[in-house]
């Protein structure tokens, strides 16, 4: 074959005539004189092109003469691959190259793509990246479109490069779990389905210095800074970027404009007052002294609000259209306008940078901003402020078989010597709450990505049945810590064992379809509930006359049915199990009679708009609250036949939820986009005001529970995939839980949560995709266990529960002090994911 007038090597080819001598030949022929080694990799490459039949490219031989040059010129030598220039055919005779000489005349190897007009094979890319062996020091794929597979691949094999940058639509969870043990650069900007980073995914970058995730739809501070503290070279950060940066490092900016430098660190957006405000880095403690003036166009305002609006709709990203500018003045008195950009959504939590400096010591700038050492010391202040570091106001993580061993001997970390002491401590030492609560936040700790399990889903026992159900309302039991009632949107009523996860009742949908919207258990007739329909249709169902069967069309005859009342809402039953309200879209509620069908009384216009939610307390049975849209909260008494409330609180948006702490002390109030108050039962007064982030969403409907009897509340909105946890006492948040779809780029929203009322920090969450294909499903989640260790975790749930009441119920006696040691051996391997030892906060 001839390669004569294929390319601009002719003249090389003719000058050498070498094309008779295989590679062999050519290593040790004296006919051609090779002053260094390039030229051999040249000749090498000629002859790869003449075994594989392909024609060398002109490109290719232009990097070598390059190089070349370079070389001559004592330059640092590198030969830059440009994916664009080659074709499939031009890659076997590179790797052929790259992999049969030792190359040390190179001193490095870029692998670079500015958007290649030709599908090259992504195995090939992958072998020549690897082919370069430590010569390799760039790899930009930023601009091409990667294959699921081919991530996978370069992720889980890893390379020896030095920066890398990625740009791809398929990256939703972070997994980088290959060797990259070289790297010190990674860059991921503009990967808009990147949502989480895993637990080990950067566990094989011990030198990675430099980190870049602009508009990635990242959002978990806890999460994400806890994989990010296991970097231990990691000094520059960035989520969002200034105007003039392209890297991560300090802006570049002079010495006086950079003192006059802001930051995006707390947005807070009122959908009543259309405004948006930026807590600056600045502002908040550099320059207490100096008054900044806040310049946002109204072209931004609707550019922030749709980015909002698209963070919950699932849009590939709507954030590089956001440009927040605002002036500000430095002590000089000179103005600067400084524009960031590409914020991913983690930007927008409260007291973001804060966190992440506190939570990242090491780091040396974070979004291009240099971070001081007294940015350090207030960082810490505020997040103390405003966070929970562990459950119940613990600082540091702990054993938790020492735990136990204190709870055995009745001692609270200090050794006594003689009985007395000792007994002592016993009377006046920790409580059983104290030890359970030890308990919690030590396994709390151990973990940051909790472990959740779909219970609606019966597909693995039901696989006959080509059926979904589609929940719409859930309830746990009151007194059976197994059972789980829900209602779907075709009108079935379903009971379920939530840990075993079988159906214990099912009751189909007769006739006409209508939605569950509300069900509520009776205390002291465990074996009912009340349910109502979307058509105004109340029943009292009794689970032992349901049929354990799914798809059963037999309708229950035990049913007992009340009046309708028309566009029903909710249902709630009080604490002696005699009466039920029925509220819905109108001004009053309804009260009915349990024992004989009747309603009793229609209370109207209560409200000045419709009443969303009415609940009972849980001890007295004839007291009520209510909920409605006009954004008021009322309180009512039976016994004074309601025509005019205890007393009224008032939120400033709509309210959607409102229910009583388990002691009745409290309300939790919830309205429209995240503005959740405790109120004092007694008199309506404020008692903590959780300061959630609103989205400036007037359909962000958001819903709360207590959770811990009253020690916590959780929070969902229906724009929104997260579940906040906040302390009930403080207003303090302890962390944000993210529900994220199973498939790749389908959103889901936060529709309803429940509490577990028996297992501590356990909860229920009903989610829903969105449409048009919606999918509705409730997922449990249990932020004591792990979901790396899921399994093991749900087979051992119920004997660590039984566990930890039989030694909650224990009492202390000296006779029981040899026992801690085969506690620690029992617990050690039977459970197994206890002796957690962390290191202090």
């Amino acid at each position: 074959m001839s390669f004569i007038g294929c390319n601009s090597g002719e003249k090389l080819l003719n000058s050498m005539s070498l094309l008779e001598f295989d590679i062999t030949v050519v290593l040790t022929v004296e006919r051609v004189s090779i002053s260094t080694q390039l030229d051999l990799v040249t000749i090498c490459y000629l002859d790869s092109c003449k075994r594989h039949e392909v024609c060398p490219n002109s490109a290719v031989l232009s990097w070598f003469s390059e190089a070349k040059v370079q070389k001559s010129c004592q330059e640092t030598c590198n030969i830059v691959v440009s994916l664009n220039r080659l074709k499939n055919d031009d890659i076997p005779p590179l790797i052929d190259v790259f992999l049969a000489l030792d190359l040390s005349d190179i001193d490095s190897i870029d692998v670079l793509d500015h958007g290649s007009t030709c599908v090259l094979n992504e195995e090939h890319i992958l072998s020549l990246m690897n082919a370069t062996k430590l010569k390799l020091r760039v790899i930009d794929l930023s601009s091409t479109s990667l294959k699921k597979d081919f991530l996978q691949d370069l992720c889980h094999v890893g390379l020896p490069c030095r920066i890398l940058k990625l740009r791809s639509n398929n990256i939703q969870k972070l997994d980088m779990v290959g060797r990259f043990m070289r790297l010190h650069t990674l860059n991921l900007d503009f990967c808009t389905l990147l949502t989480s980073l895993q637990k080990d995914c950067f566990s094989c970058m011990p030198n990675l210095m430099c980190l870049s995730m602009c508009e990635t739809r990242v959002a978990d501070l806890w999460t994400t800074t806890e994989v990010l503290a296991e970097l231990p070279s990691l000094l520059e950060l960035r989520f969002q970027n200034c105007l003039c940066c392209k890297d991560t490092g300090p802006c570049n900016l002079s010495s006086r404009e950079k003192g006059s430098l802001n930051v995006i660190n707390t947005c807070s957006y009122s959908a009543g007052e259309t405004t948006i405000g930026f807590l600056s880095l600045r502002e908040s403690f550099m320059v207490p002294e100096v008054h900044r003036k806040t310049d946002i166009s109204s072209k931004d305002e609707r550019k922030f609000s749709g980015y909002l609006q698209d963070r919950s709709e699932g849009s590939p990203s709507p954030l590089h259209n956001l440009r927040v500018q605002y002036e500000s003045k430095n002590v000089s008195g000179t103005s600067n306008k400084d524009i960031w950009h590409h914020p991913s959504p983690i930007c927008f939590e409260k007291h973001y940078r804060a966190y992440m400096v506190a939570s990242l010591p090491r780091l040396a700038v974070l979004d291009n901003l240099p971070i001081t050492k007294k940015e350090k010391e207030t960082s810490k202040t505020i997040v103390s402020e405003f966070y929970e570091y562990l459950p119940y106001k613990h600082n540091s993580k702990k054993n938790v078989v020492n735990i136990l061993q204190k709870r055995e001997t009745g001692t609270s970390g200090v050794h006594y010597r003689n009985s007395s002491k000792l007994k002592q401590t016993y009377c006046y030492g920790k409580s059983q709450c104290f030890f359970s609560r030890s308990l919690s936040a030590a396994r709390f700790g151990s973990s940051m990505w909790p472990s959740l399990h779909p219970v609606s889903s019966f597909s693995h026992i039901y696989k006959e049945e080509n059926k979904r159900l589609r929940p719409r309302q859930f309830e746990y039991h009151p007194s059976n810590s197994s059972l789980m009632a829900f209602g779907t949107l075709d009108g079935e009523i379903v009971v379920v064992n939530h840990e075993t996860r079988n159906l214990v009742g099912y009751n189909s949908s007769i006739g006409m379809i209508n939605s569950v919207l509300g069900l509520c258990w009776l205390k002291k007739y465990p074996s009912k509930l009340v349910a109502g329909f979307d058509n105004g249709c109340l029943k009292l169902f009794d689970v032992n006359h349901m049929p354990a069967k799914l798809g059963d069309r037999s309708c229950g005859s035990g049913a007992v049915h009340f009046e309708d009342f028309e566009q029903l809402t909710s249902v709630h039953v009080n604490s002696t199990d005699d009466q039920f309200l029925a509220s819905g879209y109108s001004k009053g509620v309804a009260l009915y009679d349990i024992s004989t069908g009747k309603r009793l009384q229609v209370f109207t216009n209560m409200h000045r708009e419709p009443i969303n939610v009415a609940k009972f307390a849980h001890h007295s049975p004839c007291m009520f609250a209510t909920s409605s849209f006009d954004k008021d909260v009322k309180m009512w008494d039976l016994r004074e036949k309601p025509e005019n409330p205890c007393y009224t609180a008032s939120s400033s948006r709509g309210n959607v939820m409102v229910c009583f702490s388990p002691d009745d002390l409290y309300l939790l109030v919830s309205a429209i986009d995240n503005e959740v108050k405790q109120l004092l039962a007694v008199d309506g007064r404020l008692h903590t005001n959780f300061n959630i982030t609103s989205t400036g969403s007037a359909h962000n409907y958001t819903r709360s529970y207590y959770m811990n009897g009253r020690d916590y509340i959780i929070s969902g909105s229906c724009d929104e995939h997260a579940v906040r946890i906040c302390c009930a006492q403080t207003g303090r948040r302890l962390r944000d839980v993210y529900i994220e779809g199973t498939e790749s780029g389908k959103s889901i929203f936060v529709q309803s949560l429940r509490g577990d009322p028996f297992r501590p920090f356990n909860f229920s969450v009903l989610t829903s995709t969105m449409r048009p294909t919606a999918k509705q499903e409730i997922i449990k989640v249990n932020l004591l266990a792990s979901s790396h260790d899921a399994d093991e975790s749900y087979r051992d749930q119920s004997r660590w529960m039984s566990l930890q009441a039989k030694l909650a119920g224990r009492a202390h006696s000296p006779a029981r002090l040899h026992v801690h040691k085969a506690v620690q051996t029992r617990v050690e391997s039977r459970v197994g994911y206890v002796s957690i030892c962390m290191k202090p906060s």
